[in-house]
């Protein structure tokens, strides 16, 4: 069943946390709300739950309005961050639980339920915990029984509000690769709220970067991280660099290097922002008349397969980042204070607005 919302705005008292939001998303698609907390992407789960209901817009499931349809009558699987296990039941009855508190004219028979709960825990590969209580159980656990219980309804929809976030890291990541390829198995329209980039890069089909109550931009893992919209995305989605100066005739000119600028070709003088991400900072020791803006190595230190290096640039607070290969680190003999030409490369210039 496919989601859509249109035109959707919440104020909560002076706070505006959503701003005439739209979006679509199609049956089978697993979509990640991304943003800084506050930027409204709770807000609009929670409206499309039926959790909170918008000053405007309206929200359709499947071409049918649901704006004002009851929360229990939209056929919605909601995890919550904290599992919201009931913790005298055991983990067959929480599971359980959707089913036996339908109307009874909807609730199936006990034979039905103990199927359906036993072929839940069997597809989170938990049945072997049936008797358990949640406090037994791990926090990966829980989601996991948390996820099951969400999908006992047979929801329509299935809405997922930062599910991993109280997780470590390490469980973190194996239950996000969990969920995507329990995902493909579902064919449902998922939604899943995230503040981690690396979760919604790695898990989503589109990602959807939220900021101040509106969208920034929608789009694939790929389209989102290699040609961002704005410069918050480019900001938000990793480390990124920043090198300012001006663009006259499409060509950006950060004091000491002139850049192509094709898609500003019609600007004068104007102010302008260049964003790189650390890997796409290229190095050299520096020469007298060499190409490249001119930096020290303040700090480096290596990680795995790479070096990441601190770079400082006269009149620059903030060091510039360079990540090279561990090897080209080695071959360069690369030490602390040394001076070194730097040249961005894929560069992506935005013009910056007039004060």
């Amino acid at each position: 069943m496919s989601i859509e919302v249109s035109g959707l705005s919440k104020k909560f008292g002076d706070f505006t946390a959503l701003d005439n939001v739209s979006l679509h998303i199609e049956t089978g698609e697993l979509v990640a709300l991304l943003g800084p907390s506050g930027c409204g992407k709770t807000t609009l789960l929670r409206i499309i739950a039926g959790l909170e209901t918008p000053d405007s817009g309206r929200v359709w499931f499947a071409g049918e309005d649901a704006t004002d349809v009851k929360v229990r009558e939209r056929q919605v699987g909601f995890v919550f961050q904290h599992y919201a296990l009931f913790r005298h039941m055991t983990i067959f009855e929480n599971v359980a639980f959707g089913l036996r508190v339908k109307p009874r004219s909807q609730r199936p028979s006990e034979d039905a339920i103990r199927q359906k709960v036993l072929e839940l825990l069997e597809l989170v590969q938990l049945d072997w915990l049936a008797d358990r209580y949640p406090a037994q159980l791990s926090g990966g656990q829980r989601q996991r029984i948390a996820l099951a219980r969400a999908l006992a309804v047979e929801p329509r929809v299935l809405l997922l509000d930062e599910p991993f976030g109280a997780l470590d890291a390490k469980v973190r990541k194996e239950l996000r690769r969990w969920l995507r390829r329990l995902h493909d198995d579902l064919n449902v329209a998922s939604v899943f709220v995230t503040h981690d980039q690396e979760e919604a890069l790695e898990v989503a089909d589109r990602v959807v970067l939220m900021n101040r109550g509106r969208i920034e931009q929608v789009g694939t893992p790929r389209e989102v991280w290699t040609r961002p919209a704005s410069p918050f995305v480019y900001g938000f989605l990793g480390g990124v660099n920043e090198f300012r100066g001006e663009v006259t005739n499409g060509v950006f000119d950060p004091q000491g290097l002139a850049m192509p600028a094709p898609d500003l070709a019609d600007a004068s003088h104007r102010p302008a922002v260049a964003y790189v991400r650390p890997h796409e900072v290229d190095i050299e020791p520096y020469r007298e008349g060499g190409s490249g803006v001119p930096v020290r190595l303040s700090h480096a230190w290596l990680a795995g397969p790479s070096a990441y290096l601190e770079l400082a640039r006269e009149g620059l607070d903030k060091p510039i980042e360079a990540e090279v290969p561990e090897g080209l680190f080695h071959a360069l003999g690369l030490k602390e204070g040394d001076a070194l030409l730097i040249r961005p490369r894929n560069a992506q210039i935005f013009l910056q607005s007039p004060n």
